[in-house]
């Protein structure tokens, strides 16, 4: 009976020792492979938000371009209506993507709407890509990972 005992204490042990190896990976690494990082740049200069790949694809980013137009007789700034993203404030701001998977939260002074056209003050250069799906997501995982 007593060997019963100590077979049984040496199983639980090795059984305990092999689910150990099957733990988690530590925080670190898995922080490493986040899928979105923030990152709240200094002065003037907007939010930046990086996504991997995957992340991307999941959120199904799409992209539209800043565009001049005449407006009225006037050449304006034209962008999406699809960009535009509202605070909780009311301020208004778009996604701009200078790089792939790289997306610059940005402040447009909205001067006005017309269906999927809005006009805004200058400051976007014709041609500047603005994200047009995927901006809301953008915006939740910018306010999400934010350092209390």
């Amino acid at each position: 009976m007593k060997h019963m005992h100590l077979f049984l204490v040496g199983f639980l042990l090795l059984a305990s020792m092999q689910l150990s190896a099957c733990s988690r990976q530590p925080e670190a690494a898995a922080e490493a492979q986040a899928p979105v990082q923030v990152e709240h740049l200094m002065g003037t200069q907007p939010t930046r938000v990086t996504l991997t790949e995957d992340a991307a694809k999941r959120i199904d980013i799409q992209t539209d371009f800043v565009q001049i137009e005449t407006v009225s007789g006037v050449q304006q700034t034209v962008i999406p209506y699809a960009s535009i993203l509202y605070d909780t404030e009311g301020h208004t701001w778009v996604y701009e993507s200078p790089d792939p998977l790289t997306y610059l939260r940005t402040p447009v002074q909205v001067k006005s709407i017309s269906g999927d056209d809005v006009v805004i003050a200058p400051g976007l250069p014709a041609g500047t890509a603005l994200v047009t799906v995927g901006a809301e997501e953008l915006f939740g995982s910018e306010t999400e990972f934010e350092e209390e």
